[in-house]
C-alpha cells in the first residue's frame, strides 16, 4: 500500500469519526477555516501523579491490544472493529441515557449533551458559551482553583464546550468505587449547581473580547462569520456560538442562572456512559447524575431556515492570500441521504488526496496547500461548505474552477472506480470511530441528541456499501446546485491573472499552509 493511500486511508478516518460522532461534522463547522483565542471548547484538568500513571498505563494498554505488527500486513483489508451492544433507558428525570459497558479499562467515560447551543441564546448571542464556559468556576464551597484540584486528586477528566445545536460536560475517571463516587459528586455539583461567580464571569468575557480583537486579523475568521451570516440570514444558526463584541459585555449572572435553568434540565439531557461499568452500577450514575439537574423538559429544535440568496461578498484585507468559502444549505442530521452524499463527498472533496478537487486545483495546477468539502448535518439543515486559499491574482479564476468541477460532478456523477476506492476507503477507516471509549462515547452522545436509532454505526456502513454511481449522482443532485452558492471572498483587490494549465507532472507544493 502506497504512502499517500495510508494518508488518505487515515484522513479519511479522522473524518468519518468525526462525522458519525459528536464533533466536527455536526457542529461549528464555520471553524473549519480559523479559530479565535476564546475559553476552549474542552477544558480539561491535568490528573494527579498517581491517577495520571494509570490512566496512562491504561490506555497504553488499549492501544497495545489493537496495535497492528505491520502495516504491510493490513493491505487493503478492513480493520477489526468493536461490535458495540448498546443499551438504552430513560430516568426519572427524563433524560436519555446510552451505555456501553467496556471492562478492559478500569475507567469509564461519561458525556452529558444539552439542547443548549447557541441556537438557543434568544438574540442574546454568546449567552449559551457564557453558561457552559462557567459551570467549573464555582460551586458552593469551592472556587475554581479548588474545582480542577478536586479532579486532579481524583485523577480524574472534566470537560465541557458548547456548540450551536448542543453543549456538552464531560467526565473521564478511573471505575474504582471510591475514586468514581467522588468525582460524580464533584461532577454533578458543577453540572446541577454552579453559582457562575461575578469575578470569573468578569475574567472570561475579557478573554473573549480579546478573541474578538484578535480574529480581526483573520480573514479566515472573518469569512466563515460572513459566510454563516449570508447563508442563515435571521436564522439561530447565523451567528456564531461565541457571541459578538456588542453582546458578551451586557450578559449577567441572572441570565446565566435563567439560561442554566432552562437548558441544562434533566429533560434536556442525554447521557451516554462507556467504561468499566456493570448496568447496575451505569444505572445508578445516570440516576445520581439526572437528579443533580435542574428538573424540566426538553427544548425544542431550532426553525427549518429559509433558503439563502446565492452571490458573492467580498471582505478587504491585505494579504498575498484570498480566502474562498463557499455554501449552500445542506440536510439535517438523520436525513436519508446521508449516507450517500457522504460517499458523493468523499469523492469530490471530502476524501483528502485523491479527491476531484484536491486533484484539479492542487495536484495539476498548484493553486492551493489543500482545498476541502462537507456536509454538516445538525437539528435542521446545516451547511455544506467548500473551503481553500489560494494566491490573491489567481482567485477569480480558481473560484470559477471550483464552480465548474462542482457543476461537472453534479451532472455526470462518480465514476465506478472513484465509488468502489471510497467504498473500500470508508469501510477500512470505520473501526476508527469506536477506536477507544472516549470515541464510543461521543458516537454515544450524538446517537442520543439527534435521536437516531441505536444500530446507525453498522447501518451507516451498509448504507454507504449498498450505494450505487446513480444513488451518488442523485443525492447530490437533489441537495445541491452549481448555481446557489453563497460565496465570501477574503483577501486584496488586485489585477487577476489566468490560471495555468494543468499539468500531469507533480507541481511543487507549498511547504506549510499560507494564511496571509
Amino acid at each position: 500500500m502506497s504512502d499517500r493511500h495510508l494518508l488518505r486511508r487515515g484522513l479519511l478516518g479522522l473524518a468519518l469519526a468525526s462525522c458519525l460522532g459528536l464533533a466536527a461534522c455536526t457542529e461549528e463547522a464555520s471553524d473549519a477555516a480559523a479559530s479565535i483565542p476564546v475559553p476552549t471548547e474542552e477544558t480539561v484538568a491535568t490528573p494527579s501523579e498517581s491517577g495520571q500513571a494509570i490512566a496512562k498505563e491504561a490506555e497504553e494498554a488499549e492501544a497495545a491490544s489493537t496495535q497492528l505488527e505491520s502495516l504491510a500486513e493490513l493491505g487493503d483489508k478492513p480493520l477489526a472493529r468493536r461490535e458495540l451492544d448498546i443499551q438504552s433507558w430513560q430516568t426519572v428525570g427524563g433524560a436519555k441515557v446510552l451505555f456501553v459497558e467496556a471492562h478492559q479499562l478500569p475507567m469509564f467515560d461519561l458525556r452529558l449533551t444539552f439542547a443548549a447551543g447557541s441556537s438557543h441564546d434568544d438574540g442574546v448571542p454568546g449567552l449559551a458559551m457564557l453558561t457552559n464556559a462557567m459551570l467549573n468556576e464555582g460551586v458552593e464551597g469551592k472556587d475554581v482553583t479548588a474545582i480542577a484540584e478536586g479532579f486532579e486528586g481524583l485523577g480524574a477528566n472534566f470537560g465541557n464546550g458548547s456548540y450551536r445545536d448542543m453543549a456538552v460536560a464531560s467526565l473521564r475517571s478511573l471505575s474504582e468505587a471510591d475514586k468514581r463516587e467522588q468525582a460524580l459528586r464533584l461532577f454533578s455539583q458543577v453540572v446541577g449547581k454552579p453559582t457562575f461567580p461575578e469575578d470569573s464571569l468578569q475574567r472570561i468575557k475579557n478573554q473573549v473580547l480579546a478573541g474578538f480583537e484578535f480574529q480581526k486579523q483573520n480573514p479566515g475568521k472573518l469569512a466563515s462569520l460572513e459566510l454563516f451570516e449570508q447563508l442563515y440570514g435571521d436564522h439561530p444558526y447565523a451567528h456564531s456560538s461565541e457571541g459578538t463584541p456588542e453582546s458578551i459585555p451586557g450578559i449577567s449572572v441572572a441570565e446565566l442562572r435563567a439560561f442554566h435553568q432552562k437548558g441544562y434540565t434533566a429533560g434536556n439531557a442525554v447521557i451516554a456512559l462507556v467504561g468499566d461499568l456493570s448496568r447496575e452500577e451505569a444505572e445508578a450514575i445516570a440516576a445520581q447524575v439526572s437528579a443533580a439537574l435542574p428538573q424540566g423538559p426538553a427544548l425544542p429544535p431550532p426553525p427549518s431556515p429559509s433558503e439563502p440568496t446565492a452571490g458573492t461578498q467580498h471582505i478587504e484585507f491585505p494579504s498575498n492570500q484570498t480566502h474562498l468559502m463557499l455554501a449552500q444549505l445542506g440536510i439535517p442530521r438523520g436525513h436519508p441521504d446521508y449516507a450517500a452524499l457522504y460517499l458523493g463527498n468523499q469523492i469530490l472533496g471530502g476524501g483528502g488526496f485523491g479527491t476531484r478537487l484536491m486533484e484539479e486545483i492542487r495536484e495539476k495546477r498548484g493553486l492551493t496547500y489543500g482545498v476541502y468539502s462537507g456536509f454538516s448535518p445538525m437539528q435542521v439543515a446545516g451547511p455544506f461548505m467548500i473551503n481553500l486559499q489560494t494566491r490573491a491574482e489567481l482567485a477569480e479564476g480558481t473560484l470559477e474552477l471550483v464552480q465548474r468541477l462542482v457543476g461537472d460532478f453534479l451532472q455526470n456523477g462518480p465514476t465506478d472506480a472513484e465509488l468502489e476506492r471510497s467504498k473500500r476507503e470508508v469501510a477500512g477507516s470505520f473501526p476508527l470511530s469506536t477506536a477507544s471509549n472516549s470515541d464510543i462515547v461521543g458516537q454515544l452522545g450524538s446517537i442520543g441528541f439527534y435521536d437516531l436509532p441505536l444500530t446507525y454505526l453498522e447501518d451507516f456502513m451498509q448504507q454507504v456499501q449498498a450505494l450505487s454511481v446513480e444513488d451518488v449522482k442523485a443525492a447530490m443532485n437533489k441537495h445541491l446546485s452549481p448555481d446557489n452558492f453563497v460565496i465570501v471572498t477574503a483577501g486584496p483587490q488586485v489585477e487577476q491573472k489566468p490560471l495555468p494549465p494543468p499539468s500531469t507532472k507533480p507541481l511543487e507544493q507549498p511547504s506549510s499552509v499560507p494564511e496571509h
